[in-house]
């Protein structure tokens, strides 16, 4: 039997009731959204304003949210993308219509890849000019959503004011309940600009929905693993976004299953743990170790591209798949497919039967077998020689303080730093868009100031960025950019020259970096490999923002995936 009590609502404070029946003058549909985002937990927002959403920023001067204005929309959204990552809230980004909205497609395709919490809240032309006819509003598209319905995870539309409190709760449900994502809410200007009456919008309810592993599949998935005499684990980028660091760990030692992280994952398991197999995964030895397990957990991730040494990877024993993405599941490997957020399903691992009740095995020989193919990836880099690449990694990494994040485009030394940096660290590889590092860097700065920030980029990388040296000198935010000037897209240039045996359009005229950061008012300094660590470390700890140029040419290590006999 049901009571009324089962559907009690908060009560009011007498300020909201008189606030409720008598609304404060001057509030419009912008104040609606500012409202409901404060309502719904967000601090800070990121953007640029438009003059279709101008009704929205005014209204920011009117609510007690953090603006951070980047000077490009694409960049906005990768601002975002990090916050979301770092926080594991929800990121809003403003955006206004037409080209503004397009310009933020390109962050979006990450923030999807890596299931990046982000809601992007657009503009759209007055009421009267939708529906796909030509009408000639500015910044009119014939059907602005549909750009982005193949990119977001969900779209929800807005087409009066009291629709927009439910809209953007729903969004943020959607951009929070596993697998997380960016979403989309368009708003029409004339809806975000017209007088209000309606009520301030107090706390609102956007409890994401939980993602638990079926009971029956955890029942066999628990048989499988206990009686596996080799099983090793796969842990992807879910692990990380699930915070099930720990849960993977205890399965592990469980099991005494040797773990190896995607790129994605790093920092889902102990670099330097006896079951570690670090992230070497475009590695022949490692692929071969992957292929030889009886069974694979494979947690949080799709297999991918590069997660897979390029779809080289063949498994002969039995997989066991755990995914909060239902696209991801099975699409590369058949598998035990479990559609569940990944400390969902660990935890219900952990306390199955099979494990719950059984011995921990004896690790000495899976942490045998991790020292072997460890020492083999390290004798196969050896022989290439390669020592200033290694050397400018380790420098990097003695020069960054423990706890302060970093953010990598996509560069040949993130491409080294994928595999051999010894913790987490943040990239563009869902995607494999250009100018991710620094936005990103500035968005972590702003989710937690008190940390410096490092972001590395190539030079044609750091072009992309150029314009947000100005948001970071005017915000101070502690972000040290590191970029790595060899010329050109060094990457494509190897990749040209290895396909091809020549190479167009890779080498880049550029400026100099060191006197443009310092036209923005950024301290900066010209290195070299010898002098990077000393330099870089002094860059971190200094306040506010901070460019390091350091011209070398970096060589990549060779690839595995196109000849499988090495």
């Amino acid at each position: 039997m049901m009571h009324d009590h089962d559907h009690d609502t908060p009560r009011l404070t007498p300020a909201q009731l008189a606030a409720a029946l008598s609304p404060p003058p001057g509030r419009t549909g912008g104040d609606l959204v500012t409202e409901t985002l404060y309502g719904l937990g967000a601090t800070t927002v990121f953007g640029l304003p438009g003059q279709h959403a101008l009704a929205v920023f005014d209204a920011l001067r009117r609510s007690s949210l953090t603006y951070v204005g980047l000077r490009v929309e694409n960049n906005a959204g990768f601002a975002a993308d990090a916050y979301g990552r770092t926080t594991g809230e929800v990121a809003p980004l403003l955006l206004s219509t037409g080209p503004g909205a397009l310009t933020s497609l390109a962050a979006l395709q990450e923030a999807a890849a890596a299931s990046a919490s982000v809601l992007a809240l657009s503009s759209q032309v007055p009421r009267a000019g939708l529906g796909g006819g030509r009408h000639g509003y500015l910044h009119e598209l014939r059907d602005q959503q549909a750009s982005f319905r193949d990119v977001v995870k969900s779209v929800h539309l807005v087409r009066t004011a009291s629709q927009i409190p439910s809209a953007i709760a729903a969004a943020w449900e959607s951009a929070l309940t596993a697998p997380h994502g960016p979403v989309w809410v368009e708003i029409p200007a004339d809806v975000l600009s017209a007088p209000t009456t309606l009520p301030p919008v107090t706390a609102v309810d956007a409890t994401p929905r939980e993602l638990s592993p079926r009971t029956e599949l955890i029942a066999v998935a628990a048989h499988l693993l206990a009686g596996a005499a080799r099983p090793v684990i796969v842990a992807g980028g879910g692990v990380v976004r699930a915070d099930a660091s720990g849960k993977l760990r205890a399965l592990a030692e469980k099991l005494a299953a040797p773990v190896v992280t995607t790129y994605g994952g790093k920092g889902a398991f102990p670099w330097e743990h006896p079951l570690s197999l670090r992230s070497w995964i475009e590695d022949r030895h490692t692929t071969d170790f992957l292929e030889d397990a009886d069974v694979l957990l494979v947690v949080g991730s799709g297999l991918g591209e590069l997660s897979s040494n390029y779809h080289t990877f063949a498994p002969r024993g039995r997989v066991i798949q755990i995914e909060a993405d239902l696209g991801k599941l099975e699409a590369n490997h058949p598998a035990l497919g479990i559609h569940a957020d990944a400390r969902a399903a660990l935890s219900a691992l952990l306390e199955s039967e099979p494990l719950e009740s059984g011995d921990r095995r004896d690790p000495t020989g899976a942490a045998g077998s991790v020292r072997t193919v460890l020492a083999a990836v390290e004798a196969r880099i050896a022989a290439q020689h390669l020592e200033p690449e290694r050397r400018i990694l380790t420098a990097v990494r003695d020069a960054l303080p423990a706890r302060a994040a970093s953010f990598w485009d996509m560069t040949i030394l993130t491409y080294w730093a994928w595999a051999a940096w010894p913790g987490p660290m943040h990239s563009a590889q869902g995607a494999g868009g250009l100018g991710y590092a620094f936005p990103a860097a500035l968005g972590a700065a702003a989710a937690d100031p008190t940390q410096p920030v490092l972001a590395v980029s190539g030079d044609g990388g750091a072009m992309y960025s150029l314009a947000e040296l100005a948001t970071a000198r005017q915000y101070g935010l502690p972000v040290t950019w590191l970029i790595v000037d060899d010329g050109g897209y060094g990457l494509l240039r190897e990749y040209l020259t290895d396909a091809y045996g020549e190479t167009t359009g890779t080498d880049l005229a550029g400026p100099d970096f060191v006197a443009l950061a310092e036209s923005f008012g950024v301290p900066a300094v010209r290195t070299t490999p010898e002098s990077l660590r000393e330099d870089l470390a002094k860059a971190l700890a200094s306040p506010g923002p901070s460019v390091v140029v350091l011209p070398a040419r970096l060589r990549m290590f060779a690839p595995t995936h196109l000849d499988t006999v090495q």
